[in-house]
């Protein structure tokens, strides 16, 4: 469109037409403004997305541990990183404990790699994640003096997939330019023949040109997105790539993990089952010294700087029921990090004269595999107690102890001689919004899915508290990893919690999803998560309790770790692609016009050929560039949105059926315009009257056709209540732009117009109202008869207000 405005307008200098000239010129600053306008809301909206995902860090500076952006850290700066961290800068080892880091983002080795820092590799690296444990590095280069900043040049060069609307609206608009080329080089030489002037013949030919461009249409991609991703951001939800909120509102299968999503994460000591006794009690009703003991054992059993919210449950009751606290007389010499299929870990602490205790905790099937001291009838007791704490919701560890007196200690914990001393159970209540935000995914058309590592018996417990459909549709991971491909694919449909998983099983449940045609999205905040949340369409990290491995794994972050968030993210994703299928449909409809008032007169050889000129064209550009990418980029989420279906991610706005009512609406504001333009003609007005009243039923047509396009359900009686206050005042922009050409003389002038009288106003104006206004009753027959309408219209009022 720029070359073309810069021909046009070089035309008019050479032509000796200045004022035309200048008007173009001034068309292409105003242009290029709103270009460069919309291009800094965009990049300016990303920048802010770029800052709040970047990963955080912990260092300790002044013997206090502070958290700070990984961008303020210095070479020198204690880092301390954690299971599940990202490491965000190269070091050196000081302490550490049970710590292991996957480096295969720099040696493609998927396993991990114990270090400490008497190994003789005791360097850390930046971008690689820890997998277990605990340290504390001297930082000794930061940025791109980092081994992988070294690497990362390389990356520069890699170019981002195309969504597949980004792709449709390419090829479309370049479809149109190539037919816009082709009309521009046979108009031009159609009229060269007759007139045999180079200059003159150029004009209506880049006319017509402008006319057929729809340059708008990029441009309101980029602008929805960017600023989609940026009003997200606002609410909570951190976007890090454009393309994930064209798929939000394409989503129909929502995996959540249990613990902190739709749990509270706030892990109390609630039970404690003692075998010796078969009792199960409180901790808090004057414990026993076999129950503090119990407790004190599972403590043991936990990391001595917890961060895993039971662990820190079990150190505070510890703290609170000892009768003398031994942490400080006892040392961490030897341990086994969490691992097996049921999980399970061990922890060897010695005091200073030789005394060992050797704790573990885990899964209590585990515990009971292990277990030497296990009868039968005893088996029983554990199992009985097991079910009825699972049963009450509580999220239970099995707690054991050995005997060693070595150092040679066996390369597997299930090889030493435990002996189960008991259970804790912890009880993680319910969010109390956790009920809404299922049943408004459930009213989105979106299935929901539970994929824990708890037991099923627990799942089960919380998932009827909360109104969990199929809930009594369980598998575990061991079982599901059992299972055929084809078998796979009906079960991951048909079963809503998945028990006992771990990383793998997760990630084939995702795989499975997705080959039966499903848009996933999956929820996770640990270590384990991340190649679930990478392979999901959608991965959506925690912002609180999420390690830095999910977040980099995940495409959309919730900071206040609230499901309910993403109810709002996907209604917002619905929201922008309605919005931008109303801004397209739009420019489609007001282009057919413009294209065909140009042409049918200048092809059928017309009393006047040239009824527009390239400034009426541009002028028409200046109005609707605003209209697309302002008013219905502003535009509030339809009341009926969230009781849709989801749409399908291939789903285009530029087949047959999506460009129909575009199509029509536009060849019906052709038939207006031309209609004015015949009845001027047959009435003998002059070629400027009769441009007037062309042009005039044209504006009209338009702001009405911005009116009724707001829905094509609703009425505009309907639209006309919805809150976006740029649509008044685009429409009052126009409506005096346009009575300043038509009744300031130097405007009436240069546009080559002459004042109508009213009479002539009102016909050209009734026209345009009449070429649009029609299609209120294609709307009014929709609503009688249902068509589009789906159940349960008219709900989800607080899903649109937070959308909004």
């Amino acid at each position: 469109m720029m070359i073309l405005l810069l021909v046009a307008a070089t035309i008019y200098f050479m032509s000796g037409k200045l004022g035309d000239g200048l008007f173009l010129t001034a068309a292409i600053v105003f242009q290029t403004s709103i270009s460069l306008y919309q291009y800094s809301r965009s990049k300016n909206a990303l920048e802010k997305l770029k800052d709040f995902s970047q990963p955080n860090c912990k260092v300790i500076r002044n013997g206090k541990i502070e958290e700070i952006k990984s961008e303020a850290l210095v070479v020198g700066d204690s880092l301390m990183v954690e299971e599940g961290s990202l490491i965000t800068a190269d070091g050196s080892i000081v302490h550490s404990n049970d710590f292991s880091v996957n480096e295969s983002i720099l040696t493609g080795e998927s396993f991990a790699i114990f270090k400490d820092k008497d190994n003789a590799d005791k360097a850390i690296y930046s971008g690689t994640t820890v997998a277990s444990g605990l340290a504390i590095a001297s930082i000794t280069a930061i940025g791109n003096e980092t081994r992988l900043g070294k690497i990362g040049k390389s990356l520069e060069s890699i170019d981002e997939e195309k969504t597949p609307l980004e792709i449709q609206i390419v090829n479309f608009v370049k479809r149109m330019a190539i037919v816009g080329i082709a009309v521009f080089a046979i108009v031009w030489a159609i009229n060269y023949w007759h007139d045999r002037n180079l200059m003159n013949s150029l004009l209506p030919s880049l006319t017509l040109a402008m006319s057929i461009l729809p340059e708008e249409i990029p441009v309101a991609f980029t602008t929805f997105m960017a600023l989609g991703a940026w009003r997200l951001m606002k609410m909570g939800i951190v976007v890090k790539q454009m393309k994930t909120v064209e798929t939000l509102g394409s989503a129909t299968v929502i995996c959540t993990d249990k613990t902190g999503t739709i749990t509270e994460n706030k892990m109390s000591l609630a039970k404690l089952f003692l075998l010796g006794s078969n009792t199960i009690s409180s901790p808090t009703d004057a414990p026993s010294s076999n129950e503090i003991d119990l407790v004190t054992l599972a403590m043991w059993a936990s990391e001595p700087i917890p961060f895993d919210p039971m662990e820190m449950a079990l150190h505070e009751t510890y703290k609170q029921i000892a009768l003398a606290d031994e942490r400080p007389n006892y040392k961490l010499v030897y341990e086994y990090p969490l691992g097996g299929k049921p999980p399970m870990m061990t922890h060897v602490f010695e005091n200073s004269s030789g005394h060992k205790i050797i704790a573990a905790k885990g899964a209590p099937e585990a515990l009971m595999q292990v277990a030497q001291n296990l009868t039968p009838t005893q088996k029983q007791h554990t199992e009985a107690a097991l079910q009825l704490l699972a049963t009450d919701g509580y999220r239970v560890l099995a707690v054991g102890l050995a005997q060693f007196s070595g150092t040679n200690y066996p390369e597997k914990q299930q090889s030493l001689p435990f002996e189960l001393v008991g259970l804790v159970a912890f009880y993680d209540p319910p969010k109390k919004n956790i009920q809404k935000v299922l049943e408004d995914f459930y009213d989105a058309g979106i299935a929901v899915k539970i994929i824990t590592g708890d037991n099923a018996a627990t799942t089960v417990a919380i998932a009827k508290q909360i109104g969990f459909r199929d809930y009594e549709k369980t598998i575990t991971g061991e079982e599901l990893m059992a299972l055929n491909d084809d078998a796979l694919k009906t079960c991951v449909m048909e079963t809503s919690i998945f028990t006992r998983m771990f990383p793998d099983a997760k990630l084939k449940i995702i795989n499975a999803l997705k080959a039966n045609n499903q848009i996933v999205a999956m929820t996770g905040d640990g270590v384990n998560d991340g190649p679930a949340l990478k392979a999901a369409h959608i991965g959506i990290a925690m912002g609180k309790k999420g390690t830095e491995i999910a977040k980099q794994a995940a495409s959309l972050i919730l900071l206040e770790d609230d499901l309910s968030k993403m109810v709002t993210a996907v209604a917002m994703g619905r929201k922008i692609y309605t919005n931008l299928k109303k801004a397209i449909q739009y420019i489609i409809s007001i282009h057919i016009p413009i294209i065909l008032t140009v042409f049918v007169p200048l092809a059928l050889g017309w009393a006047y050929p040239n009824i527009f000129s390239p400034v009426h064209i541009i002028f028409l550009e200046i109005i609707m560039g605003p209209t697309c990418s302002i008013i219905y980029e502003n535009e509030p989420m339809e009341k009926h949105t969230m009781q849709q279906r989801p749409k399908a991610l291939t789903s285009t706005f530029f087949n047959w059926k999506e460009l129909s009512t575009s199509i029509v609406q536009g060849l019906a504001i052709t038939a207006g315009t031309l209609f004015i333009y015949q009845y001027a003609v047959a009435n003998g007005y002059n070629e400027a009257l009769t441009r007037t009243m062309t042009f005039t039923t044209l504006i009209t047509a338009n702001v009405f056709l911005t009116l009724i396009n707001r829905s094509l359900y609703y009425s505009i009686l309907s639209t006309l209540r919805y809150k976006n206050h740029m649509v008044l005042l685009i429409i009052l922009i126009t409506v005096a732009l346009v009575a300043l050409m038509l009744f300031v003389h130097p405007f009436t002038v240069f546009f080559e117009f002459e004042t109508p009288n009213p009479a002539q106003l009102l016909m050209a104006t009734g026209v345009g109202f009449v070429a649009v206004i029609w299609f209120e009753m294609v709307k009014l027959i929709k609503r009688a008869k249902g068509w589009n309408k789906p159940d349960g219209a008219g709900h989800g009022r607080a899903v649109l207000t937070a959308a909004n």
